[in-house]
């Protein structure tokens, strides 16, 4: 059904706006809350250190920027201190979201949680990718009003209470479930039967996710807290699937207008078991797959198409209320941006 054309549009410059202000105030304003600008307390900005490919580093503790431990005051600050105690630099328990400017292809730092480095982005074909260190971040899928609909889910149509306290990102979810591209389980009740087969996006109960093929690659035997499934693999073996131009509207979705380059989404994951989203608000199936391989993606799953469904948002904590960043240039939007009841499902990123 299309949506309301002049609440889109409203939306539409709501976050047009609200990411512009973002870009170009990231650094002074979404500092705030952590430390007043050149004290202590708040992380220092940290060097994004990538391989020729532009991506960061393999997933090792001393490879990754931010993934350092906490510094402490040397034994003479101590002295100087007169407390004789070991004094460590506050850091906040909730997740900091540093200035990100105008991105580019190379991986930038965006999002550290207590210090450590767990989140980047990058822009590659106007396609904008968010990367997630699986070590400090969870994924959790929530349920809509709608789709699913209403129940007791696991998690709802609206990110509150402690998952918000801890919140690092949010984004779309896949196709409407009466599509019939896919199943979607969560903490072992069933809205729609899986598919062996079809892409799926498994989060196991000790917080994992992994994206593969369902009973051709995953699951892998560990306990499943949450399915979504969404048509075939974009992306299996770090290879673009073959049909994406042969077979793009009839195997990737059906397209508002019937134009081949709409907003779209998709989520993968890479060799160094990362998690990366990727979102465009025009792009081809074959220009987001592009895209995610050229990220070091190696297997991923297309998200929803069409503009009031494609949205992706990083979020700032300090002083005052929760407040979402859009990151994909031109969004429409999601009204309430995932912090009030939405009729979709989505996915939520959520620091450890």
């Amino acid at each position: 059904m299309a949506p309301n054309r002049g609440g889109r549009a409203r939306r539409r410059l709501d976050d047009r706006c609200l990411g512009l202000v973002s870009l170009l105030l990231a650094a002074p304003v979404l500092g705030c809350g952590a430390a007043a600008a050149g004290t202590s307390a708040r992380p220092p900005a940290q060097a994004v250190v990538t391989d020729p490919g532009g991506r960061p580093p393999a997933p090792s503790t001393a490879a990754r920027p931010g993934a350092g431990t906490i510094a402490r005051a040397s034994p003479g600050a101590r002295a100087a201190g007169g407390s004789g105690a070991a004094t460590i630099s506050a850091i906040p328990k909730y997740p900091v979201l540093g200035g990100f400017g105008f991105p580019g292809p190379t991986w930038r730092a965006v999002v550290s949680i207590r210090g450590r480095t767990a989140a980047w982005i990058s822009q590659r074909e106007g396609v904008t990718l968010l990367r997630f260190d699986q070590r400090w971040v969870r994924l959790a899928l929530h349920a809509g009003s709608v789709d699913p609909g209403r129940g007791s889910w696991r998690y709802g149509n609206a990110i509150t209470g402690r998952e918000r306290r801890h919140l690092v990102a949010a984004f779309n979810g896949g196709f409407r479930l009466k599509s019939h591209t896919g199943g979607w389980e969560s903490y072992g009740r069933i809205a729609v039967p899986l598919t062996a087969g079809l892409a799926s996006i498994v989060t196991y109960r000790n917080g994992t996710t992994d994206i593969g093929a369902w009973h051709r690659g995953v699951p892998d035997g560990r306990p499943v807290a949450s399915v979504r499934q969404n048509l075939h693999l974009l992306v299996d073996g770090g290879v673009a699937a073959s049909n994406l131009v042969s077979c793009l509207k009839a195997c990737w979705g059906a397209t508002l207008g019937g134009r081949d380059s709409v907003a779209r989404a998709g989520l993968g994951i890479d060799a160094g078991n990362d998690l990366i989203w990727a979102g465009a608000f025009t792009a081809t199936p074959s220009t987001l797959a592009r895209a995610m391989v050229g990220a070091g993606v190696v297997r991923a799953a297309e998200l929803d198409i069409n503009p009031a469904w494609v949205a992706g948002y990083l979020y700032h904590h300090g002083h005052g209320p929760i407040r979402a960043v859009p990151v994909v240039p031109g969004q429409f939007g999601i009204p309430g941006r995932f912090l009030a009841p939405y009729t979709r499902d989505f996915f939520a990123v959520i620091g450890r």
